[in-house]
């Protein structure tokens, strides 16, 4: 433990001209009597800490002392390379390699260049959850992330959907996925050879199953994602609404329903009739969903069947006329 904190503190000096006992005790998160004890530890090591007396004064490196310590571990570069997503490092368990990664570069740039870090974190900042969502990470989100970073096969326990009842799978964990706040697995299945999404928060237990696994050089993950993530939204519409919809509405539909269905549909829809409306044919999740999301299109939709949809949506009217019809 001490040995890292004095490489930091040596890596600290050689990124800025002087600090403060107190700055250093601040980022070493120790005592200024700890900052002066190993500022004298350093120096009897041949390392050239000068500490400057008085109100100004402070500790620094001198006569250009630089220090070999600033390649890149395998871990911290591959930490870096995803600092621009500090809480999804943060909820990984990835920010301490991904601290010292920064501080490395930091102290192998040009003075000139020593701001990079901070002056892009002022103009760049991801907030990955929902609107009116707070995120939760999963509690075994950073033994999961050790075993993808080391390719390692885990024993994963999780539930199944909503239901009570669990099933234990042995994966081969190949990447994560963050996706609207929720954290997602894409594995495949030890002995089988298919690749499988799972939500992180349905895991109940995770254990290294303390081998290591060879990784598919062909496997792509952003590519295996978007396909998944298509797969998934088109699985999901297992029904379908007929309605009638008005200029406006065709071009409200795809911020309200799923928008490559809403293209498609408009695409495959027959000529306006005399008003400008087009009858469309959706496929949608449910009926209660779709509820849900065509009455957020209000006078600009009419649904024709199927016959118990339509009859909801004329429910809605009658409440509505009856509470602005005065």
């Amino acid at each position: 433990m001490r040995a890292a904190r004095l490489i930091k503190m040596v890596l600290l000096l050689q990124s800025r001209p002087s600090m403060t006992a107190a700055e250093l005790a601040r980022e070493l998160e120790v005592s200024e009597r700890t900052v002066t004890r190993d500022a004298q530890a350093l120096s009897e090591a041949g390392v050239p800490v000068y500490a400057d007396r008085g109100r100004a004064g402070g500790y620094r490196l001198i006569g250009g002392y630089r220090t070999r310590l600033t390649g890149l571990g395998r871990s911290e570069a591959e930490a870096l390379f995803l600092s621009g997503v500090p809480g999804a490092l943060r909820e990984m368990g990835l920010e301490d390699a991904a601290s010292a990664a920064r501080l490395k570069v930091s102290a192998a740039l040009m003075p000139s260049l020593r701001d990079a870090s901070r002056t892009a974190a002022q103009r760049f900042h991801l907030d990955a959850p929902n609107w009116f969502k707070e995120p939760k990470t999963p509690g075994l989100l950073p033994a999961v992330a050790d075993a993808v970073w080391d390719d390692r096969r885990i024993v994963a326990r999780y539930r199944r959907g909503e239901a009570a009842s669990e099933a234990e799978r042995e994966l081969e964990p190949y990447g994560l996925v963050l996706k609207a706040g929720v954290w997602y697995l894409c594995a495949r299945v030890a002995g089988q050879g298919s690749y499988r999404v799972y939500r992180i928060d349905r895991f109940t237990a995770v254990e290294a199953a303390g081998e290591r696994f060879e990784r598919d050089g062909e496997f792509d993950l952003p590519e295996f994602w978007d396909e998944r993530a298509e797969q998934f939204a088109r699985s999901i519409l297992r029904s379908e609404v007929v309605v009638r919809v008005s200029p406006d509405g065709v071009r409200r539909l795809p911020y309200t329903v799923d928008p490559q269905s809403a293209r498609e549909a408009v695409e495959e829809a027959g000529a306006p009739d005399a008003d400008g409306w087009v009858t469309l044919t959706l496929p949608v999740e449910s009926e209660e969903v779709a509820h849900t999301q065509l009455a957020s299109l209000g006078p600009e939709i009419e649904v024709l069947r199927p016959p118990s949809l339509r009859e909801r949506f004329a429910g809605d009217a009658i409440r509505l006329a009856a509470l602005y019809g005065g």
